[in-house]
């Protein structure tokens, strides 16, 4: 695969995967490339597709899941975090309104994170 084709996509713009496809097929000419026929029925939209995909550029990765760029500790890391809750949002929209460098914010402590002090004004 010469890397130009990485993925199969319905009208709708969804990727189609394995579980999509419905039939594949060799479309064999005499001259000039042969092609790989793939027919689908879009998980998105529910509609029939089809696709001809040169065979020299046919690899069924093309249908095969992205695989994660997280590594499994930064996964579990990610997972003990826990959910962002409404709070967590609102205090990082603050910072970001601050105009705050990117060198800022890493030094600053996490967002939501800190414990909020009472003050006159709370009832």
């Amino acid at each position: 695969m010469n890397g130009n084709r990485t993925s199969i996509r319905c009208h709708c713009g969804q990727r189609i995967m394995a579980r999509d496809v419905m039939t594949t097929g060799l479309y064999l000419k005499l001259f000039g490339p042969s092609y790989v026929y793939v027919k689908y029925r879009c998980s998105r939209c529910k509609k029939l597709g089809e696709d001809f995909v040169k065979q020299e550029e046919w690899d069924s990765g093309i249908l095969r899941n992205v695989t994660e760029e997280v590594r499994a500790e930064e996964k579990v890391r990610y997972e003990s975090l826990g959910p962002i809750d409404i709070n967590e949002v609102i205090d990082f929209h603050f910072q970001l309104e601050n105009g705050n460098t990117l060198k800022d914010l890493m030094a600053s402590p996490p967002v939501g994170k800190k414990v909020k002090q009472k003050s006159s004004t709370d009832r």
